[in-house]
């Protein structure tokens, strides 16, 4: 059934100014814990919204892969994941993911996972929720490290460009 959609444009408003703001303190404060905490409730909210089981299932691993996330960066715990599995990139949801900190790793799982959301579901507000995931996930990318940020930037683009 529907989920109600009386209060969902005040609700995505907010969580939209929530999730810029965190962004903004952000960079203002060179801390990527900041927008991953004032992004949760957008997440929380996806989770809610989505109602189709694959949607559903794929904002529940989201909204657990930012949990996770989230505590990675409250315990300092940085690891290198392309190491660890002896491989530069892995393939998942449909894209080549390339490999390093696990911190990244994680926001990139989490930005494919709001593009699979924003393509698989058909409410404007569960659109609109993804969008503002997929956005804040590339300012923590970016938070994280600069350099990484550019590389999957410069990689996105040359996937997107070869699926068409």
């Amino acid at each position: 059934m529907a989920k109600p959609t009386k209060y969902a444009p005040h609700l995505c408003t907010l969580f939209m100014v929530i999730a810029i703001i965190g962004i903004i303190f952000g960079f203002v404060f060179k801390q990527g814990i900041i927008p991953i905490i004032l992004l949760l409730p957008t997440a929380i909210y996806e989770a809610y919204r989505t109602e189709g089981k694959s949607t559903k299932t794929a904002s529940i691993v989201l909204l657990t892969v930012l949990v996770a996330l989230m505590f990675l960066f409250l315990f300092d715990i940085q690891i290198n994941i392309g190491e660890f599995l002896g491989s530069e990139q892995q393939y998942i949801g449909g894209y080549w993911v390339p490999l390093g900190d696990l911190r990244i790793g994680a926001t990139a799982v989490i930005a494919i996972i709001s593009v699979i959301l924003f393509t698989r579901t058909r409410g404007v507000y569960t659109k609109w929720l993804a969008v503002i995931i997929f956005v804040t996930s590339f300012a923590i990318i970016y938070l994280i490290d600069p350099a990484a940020f550019s590389d999957l930037f410069k990689y996105g683009i040359d996937e997107a460009l070869r699926r068409f």
